[in-house]
């Protein structure tokens, strides 16, 4: 796995407060990105099947968390999980914290 790959995923992560790892067809991503909308808080959204590198990044993205599954939500540089956990938290009052 190319160190530049995991080097680029670690910047984007950290460069943005709201990073969802995503794909465009994909009913839990759009359920996480919606969470965000609904909160009106703006968010990088990584579209992994509009890139060449999808597949590679979606394999760091399972080693850096431990699940290649999307979306993989990131708040403040935490993984948050997918969008099942982001809509659990946010309907817990537990996402709001992260702002």
């Amino acid at each position: 796995m190319s160190k530049d790959k995991t080097k680029t995923v670690e910047a984007l992560i950290k460069s943005n407060k709201v990073v969802i790892f995503s794909k465009t067809t994909c009913p839990y991503c759009k359920m996480a990105k919606k969470v965000f909308d609904d909160m009106k808080k703006p968010y990088k959204a990584i579209e992994l099947d509009r890139r060449e590198d999808g597949d590679i990044i979606q394999c760091i993205l399972g080693k850096m968390t431990g699940a290649r599954t999307v979306p993989r939500v990131f708040v403040n540089g935490e993984c948050l999980g997918g969008g099942s956990d982001v809509k659990e938290l946010y309907k817990k009052g537990k996402l709001q914290k992260y702002f």
